[in-house]
């Protein structure tokens, strides 16, 4: 009998111990999925990129150009061809729609001293904005066009002062009787009195004058076209130019722009004339003085006279004998 029992004692060890080998046992661990490397995709090119042209001063797209249509990857040298002539249309403008550059026109003063604003010179830069075309055109983007903004340099300081004191003057004189021509010399007189010049800045009188025609009140007149006397509408205003050439080169200025008549005229004496055409001759100058001045036109009965005006802290500079 206790034979026995040691023989089921032993089986019930033996079963226990089996049991604890089953549960001390290690489950077995599930193999890993293998995990891919994460994958960068690098950003397509658009399949039809576009260039558009900003104006920096408005903030607005005034042409969209697509390269690809214009020949960009078939023919480069044809699209900058093409970019040249996008570039000069919107620079210099076409038949239909005015470009981006003007001439300065400048300020002056009306009767009560308050100023009249002219206008800005602007200059698009073509050759600047084509290669910042080109250099966008496989990918597409955004141009500012490259503007240059000239404003007239005097300080708004100076203008109760401008008239103080006379550095120059000139006067030559006319037939009265000539009611026609005087009437020109009269109205182109009066579009150049009170004009500021600013140092630096540049005078045209074709700019300053404007069209010479009937709609502007401008008469025939005698005038001297290829050594010959014939009558014009607008004659008689080369001595405004011609009376106003001979008061400035008393100062320090710059002179770009002067042609002669074919003829003697007369009121001046001979090579000190300064002939002026609109669209084709004019009379310009550069102020190089460093001071402001204001140009003063008196017309009367039969004389014109101009005076160059600043105000007195400028009169060593205006008067400086060594330019």
């Amino acid at each position: 009998m206790k034979k026995k029992w040691m023989a089921i004692a032993c089986m019930i060890c033996t079963v226990g111990l089996l049991g604890c080998q089953e549960k001390s046992a290690n489950p077995k661990t599930p193999e890993r999925q293998h995990l891919e490397e994460p994958v960068s995709y690098e950003p397509t090119q658009p399949t039809n990129p576009v260039v558009e042209v900003v104006d920096p001063t408005t903030n607005t797209i005034i042409d969209t150009i697509s390269p690809q249509a214009f020949g960009y990857d078939t023919d480069r040298q044809a699209y900058q061809k093409l970019l040249e002539q996008i570039a000069r249309d919107l620079a210099r403008g076409t038949t239909t729609i005015a470009g981006y550059d003007q001439h300065m026109v400048l300020d002056k003063l009306d009767d009560q001293g308050k100023i009249i604003k002219g206008r800005s010179h602007i200059i698009l830069k073509e050759r600047e904005l084509v290669e910042s075309i080109l250099a966008v055109s496989a990918t597409g983007g955004q141009v500012e066009m490259p503007i240059l903004i000239t404003k007239s340099s005097y300080s708004l300081e100076d203008i109760p002062y401008l008239e103080d004191v006379v550095v120059a003057t000139y006067t030559t004189y006319f037939n009265h009787a000539d009611v026609g021509r005087n009437k020109n010399i009269e109205l182109s007189a009066k579009a150049i009195d009170n004009v500021i010049v600013g140092s630096g800045d540049y005078f045209s009188f074709n700019h300053i004058v404007g069209p010479r025609d009937e709609a502007n009140g401008y008469q025939p007149a005698p005038e001297i076209i290829n050594k010959k006397i014939v009558m014009g509408i607008g004659g008689g205003i080369c001595q405004t130019s011609s009376t106003l050439f001979n008061a400035v080169d008393q100062i320090p200025v710059k002179f770009v722009e002067r042609h002669h008549h074919s003829l003697d005229i007369g009121y001046v004496p001979q090579g000190r004339d300064a002939t002026v055409s609109y669209d084709s001759l004019d009379f310009r100058f550069q102020n190089t003085s460093g001071a402001p001045f204001l140009i003063k036109a008196i017309y009367e009965e039969d004389s014109l006279t101009i005076e160059i005006r600043t105000a007195e802290k400028y009169l060593g500079i205006m008067k400086d004998e060594t330019f």
